[in-house]
């Protein structure tokens, strides 16, 4: 049976971000009242719209505004380097993004002979802003991250992790069942981040970071860390630790072989957005984690724990759904596409996504 979503929206992005192929290039994105934050893989932006409605129930997303990660922290690569950001959140004050923090190995081309094709597929590449984790304050006058901003007597600072030869993977190397993959490309069952999900506590900031790869014999990880202001500087962060000492905990789900590519918050639930952990197209579903950001220990979440809550249709090379977002009122779920097909580009300049009704 065809599966179809409730409806289709479109979100207009500026000429810049279409010469740039952000609107067929989207990973992530989350909801914020009548605003949708999105970015693309390719840029080191992140992009905010602004929702049109129509008797409360919305339309469509334009009016973009676009963010440079580099005006607001120190990135470790160069300002207009790829970011290749996989995750948003917005929590509170706050603004988080996240990179990929993976290894990328050259494709080949339709034109590329034998020897090249060989030689091109045995590089690696390490992008250093592709590691890096940001926390961007949003002004409450205007809607947008900035460098400072002082809220209710508070001096809130922009602040990033990774910059300064200490991001997540440092913390990973020694790590048993992550730390083999830190060598090893994404798309190869490599280590890529692919979604980010914040909650706060009464314990601190909880941040879950969601791994496309690797899938350990079936097995997806998710990894919980609490980044806190750095001592020595207020545009940096550092991960605090655990009860135990520890910087991360470590939840494996059983996502019956498929790794995750998106986290959602839902009250003290997470949707997790799940598909292949290599180069292929589907199976994708949205599974429901009930009372992940309450768990206090680190977890081994079962398959009967994890139910479907929708099962998303793929295309094949087109049509791969990237990011989950609630809309307001937290009965309908967004989703962005990379690689949208043909017939999602509108007349207007327009690419249309997913709007699905989450089931009760």
């Amino acid at each position: 049976m065809d599966r179809q979503p409730e409806r289709r929206v479109p979100l207009h992005f500026d000429d810049a971000s279409k010469a740039g192929a952000t609107h067929v290039n989207l990973s992530a994105v989350r909801s914020d009242g009548p605003f949708l934050w999105v970015a693309g893989d390719e840029t080191a932006t992140v992009e905010r719209l602004t929702a049109r409605t129509v008797d409360g129930s919305v339309t469509g997303y334009g009016e973009q505004v676009s963010v440079a990660l580099a005006d607001l922290v120190g990135l470790p690569g160069p300002p207009h380097e790829e970011a290749d950001v996989e995750g948003l959140a917005r929590n509170g004050n706050w603004l988080w993004a996240i990179g990929s923090h993976s290894l990328k190995r050259k494709r080949i081309r339709p034109a590329d002979g034998d020897a090249k094709a060989r030689k091109r597929l045995g590089k690696v590449v390490r992008e250093a802003n592709r590691y890096v984790l940001v926390r961007l304050p949003v002004d409450p006058s205007t809607g947008l991250p900035a460098r400072r901003v002082e809220v209710d007597g508070e001096v809130l600072t922009a602040a990033v992790l990774g910059a300064h030869d200490d991001d997540l993977t440092v913390h990973l190397r020694d790590d048993d069942l992550v730390g083999p993959f830190l060598s090893i490309p994404s798309k190869d069952n490599g280590l890529d981040v692919e979604g980010v999900a914040v909650h706060h506590s009464p314990g601190g900031t909880r941040l879950y970071v969601g791994l496309r790869g690797p899938v350990l014999r079936g097995w997806a990880v998710v990894l919980e860390v609490r980044p806190v202001t750095h001592r020595k500087d207020p545009h940096r962060l550092m991960l605090g630790e655990f009860e135990d000492g520890s910087t991360y905990r470590t939840h494996l789900l059983d996502l019956r072989g498929l790794g995750v590519r998106d986290l959602c918050p839902d009250g003290d639930d997470l949707l997790v957005l799940t598909g292949p952990s290599m180069g292929l197209s589907g199976p994708v579903r949205v599974h429901r984690w009930a009372g992940a950001c309450t768990v206090e220990t680190a977890d081994v979440v079962r398959a009967d724990e994890l139910p479907v809550v929708l099962d998303l249709p793929h295309g094949q090379g087109e049509d791969h759904p990237e990011g989950l977002a609630l809309l307001p009122g937290g009965r309908e779920l967004l989703v962005v596409l990379d690689s949208p097909a043909p017939a999602r580009h509108t007349a207007d300049g327009g690419m249309l996504v997913d709007v699905w009704r989450l089931p009760s």
